[in-house]
């Protein structure tokens, strides 16, 4: 399974409680289909899963199963620094029907090579449903390397990487990887046409919860052979998404949802409020690219 184009790494919306809001995800998932949204993440970094309970993850998995109904891909984030953790909801959610699941890398815990590797070769050998690697080692204190990407892009049941360590110089490594059978999605909204001009496949965004039709454009226009329409997506929205990340996502994106009108609540701590002088420098980048 090749899912090419602009996957949103999908916010979980909240009431004023800290509950999940299912009536909003449900608002939000439709608004993603109806605008041309390639894929659904659910739980990834920028969902808070890590402030969430299992049965609350169980719930939103099946909920946006349930919504999407086989319109796009929904893809799961199943990822844990536990192995067995990892391999139990990564079942779940394959039982359940995910079209994939995102397994990241093992924070905190860190590993070494061999047991990186194991990490995701425990859950890929018994799991249905197909494994993307999450890298992002400015969340996790580490890394794939380059070589533990070559041997896990051989594994049958491991179809992709989200990529997001802002390093050009290893995704252009891995690049050398790529396949019909293994792809790369950009994990950096502001990478997206540098990933894909390595070969990549798409990008898995936060950019795209405020701009689901622009990412998507974006990453189309590439496929279409306009490489220069491409680029212009990419630099007329890039003040804006450095502005999404100047503080912790997924703080500025809430922040910008909330302020187009889209209610979709606050945070669980240890995220907090955005200071007020971010919140300055975000609204003005929303002005100038027309979402306020």
């Amino acid at each position: 399974m090749n899912i090419k184009g602009s996957i949103v790494a999908l916010i979980t919306p909240f009431h004023e409680d800290g509950s999940v809001n299912f009536e909003k995800l449900g608002e939000l998932l439709e608004w993603h289909i109806a605008n041309g949204t390639d894929g659904i993440l659910v739980l990834g970094t920028t969902g808070e899963s890590t402030t969430m309970t299992h049965e609350e993850d169980d719930a939103v998995v099946e909920y946006a199963l349930k919504t999407v109904n086989h319109r796009v891909p929904v893809i799961a984030g199943s990822g844990s620094n536990d192995t067995a953790t990892m391999l139990m909801k990564s079942q779940k959610y394959a039982d359940m029907g995910a079209d994939a699941l995102l397994a990241i890398t093992p924070y905190y815990n860190k590993a070494n090579e061999e047991g990186m590797i194991r990490h995701f070769t425990t859950v890929a050998d018994q799991v249905s449903a197909p494994v993307i690697l999450y890298n992002v080692p400015g969340r996790t204190g580490c890394s794939l390397s380059v070589s533990a990407v070559e041997r896990l892009s051989k594994h049958p049941n491991i179809i992709g990487i989200k990529e997001a360590s802002g390093n050009i110089s290893f995704a252009t490594s891995i690049s050398r990887y790529l396949s019909d059978d293994f792809v790369m999605y950009s994990g950096n909204d502001d990478m997206i046409v540098p990933i894909l001009s390595l070969g990549g496949s798409g990008v898995i965004s936060v950019f795209a919860n405020t701009n689901p039709k622009e990412t998507h454009d974006l990453v189309a226009k590439w496929f279409e052979g306009d490489r220069a329409g491409s680029l212009a997506i990419q630099q007329k929205y890039l003040d804006y998404i450095h502005a999404l990340f100047c503080e912790v996502n997924p703080i500025p994106v809430k922040e910008a949802l909330n302020a187009m009108g889209k209610q979709v609540g606050g945070y669980r701590l240890p995220l907090y409020e955005m200071a007020e002088k971010n919140k300055n420098v975000l609204y003005a980048e929303m002005k100038k690219v027309g979402l306020l």
